[in-house]
C-alpha cells in the first residue's frame, strides 16, 4: 500500500494494511454484484477495491479531500466508484438508498464512531446490514447484555433496532499508524420493521438517556424527572434496580407506558 498520504489526527485516520485481516473482513461482508455498498471513510482504498471488484459498484463517503483523486485513480478499471466528499453525519442515507437497501461498511474514525452509529440507526429502514471496524471496547458496549458493567445507552438503542454480532478482533499492528487501543469488527443487521414494538423512538431514547445518565442511582431516582416509581412498577420493573440491570424490552415497555399517560 502507498504510504504517500500522512494520516490526519483531526480525522482520526488509521489505515488498515494487514492483508489477512482485510481478507477476513471482505469475506465476512461477502458482497455480491448488484448490491448497493456504501463505505464510510474509505481512506486509501484497502477495503474499497476488493469490495468494488466483488460488487461492481460502490459509493464511498470521504471527508478528506486529499484522498479522493488517488482513490479514484486506484479504482479505475476495477468498477464503478461514486465518491461523496462530505461528513457522513450530513449525508441522508435513506435518500442515497433510492429504494435499494444499503450495505454499509467502514473503518470508522474512533473519535466520532458513536454519532456515526446513531446516524446509521436513524436510517436503519434503508439499510440491509452494517459491518464496522471500531474500538474493541465500543464493540463490547454495543453487544453487552443486561447485568454487564459496559451495558449502557449504546447497547440498548442499538439492540432495540438491530442484531449485534462481534466478528473479529484486530490488533493495533494491523493499522498505519497503530492506534493505542485494540479494535474489532462488528456486524449490525436491522430488525424487520414488522417485528419492532410500537414505541416512539425519541421517547425511548429519552428514558434510556435519563436512566444511564446517573447509572449508579436506582431507576426511581435516575428517572425522577421522567417517570414515577408507580410508572416504573407498572412496566414490570423494580424501581430499586439500576439501569444496567434492565433488559431492552423493559425499557420499551416503560417508554410505551409514558407515551400513553
Amino acid at each position: 500500500m502507498s504510504e504517500s498520504h500522512i494520516p490526519r489526527k483531526r480525522f482520526g485516520q488509521h489505515f488498515l494494511h494487514d492483508q489477512g485481516i482485510l481478507r477476513r473482513i471482505v469475506e465476512s461482508i461477502s458482497a455480491k454484484p448488484g448490491e448497493h455498498i456504501v463505505e464510510i471513510g474509505p481512506g486509501e482504498g484497502a477495503m474499497t477495491l476488493p469490495l468494488l471488484r466483488a460488487a461492481g459498484k460502490l459509493t464511498a463517503i470521504e471527508l478528506d479531500r486529499d484522498l479522493i483523486e488517488p482513490l479514484r485513480e486506484k479504482a479505475r478499471g476495477v468498477g464503478e466508484l461514486e465518491i461523496i466528499n462530505a461528513d457522513v453525519l450530513t449525508v441522508d442515507l435513506s435518500a442515497l438508498a433510492k429504494g435499494t437497501p444499503l450495505r454499509v461498511v467502514g473503518n470508522l474514525p474512533y473519535n466520532i464512531s458513536t454519532p456515526i452509529l446513531f446516524h446509521c440507526i436513524e436510517h436503519a429502514a434503508s439499510i440491509a446490514d452494517m459491518h464496522f471496524m471500531l474500538q474493541n471496547e465500543v464493540v463490547d458496549r454495543m453487544a453487552a447484555a443486561p447485568g454487564s458493567k459496559v451495558y449502557g445507552r449504546l447497547s440498548v438503542m442499538l439492540q432495540f433496532r438491530c442484531s449485534v454480532e462481534a466478528l473479529l478482533h484486530v490488533p493495533p499492528t494491523a493499522f498505519r499508524p497503530p492506534p493505542k487501543v485494540d479494535s474489532a469488527v462488528v456486524r449490525l443487521v436491522p430488525l424487520p420493521a414488522s417485528s419492532l414494538p410500537d414505541v416512539d423512538t425519541a421517547a425511548l431514547a429519552n428514558v434510556v438517556r435519563a436512566a444511564f445518565g446517573q447509572r449508579r442511582k436506582t431507576l426511581s431516582n435516575a428517572l425522577r424527572d421522567v417517570a414515577t416509581a408507580a410508572d416504573i412498577e407498572a412496566a414490570g420493573i423494580d424501581p430499586r434496580s439500576r439501569a444496567e440491570q434492565v433488559p431492552v424490552a423493559d425499557f420499551v415497555r416503560l417508554a410505551q407506558r409514558l407515551e400513553h399517560d
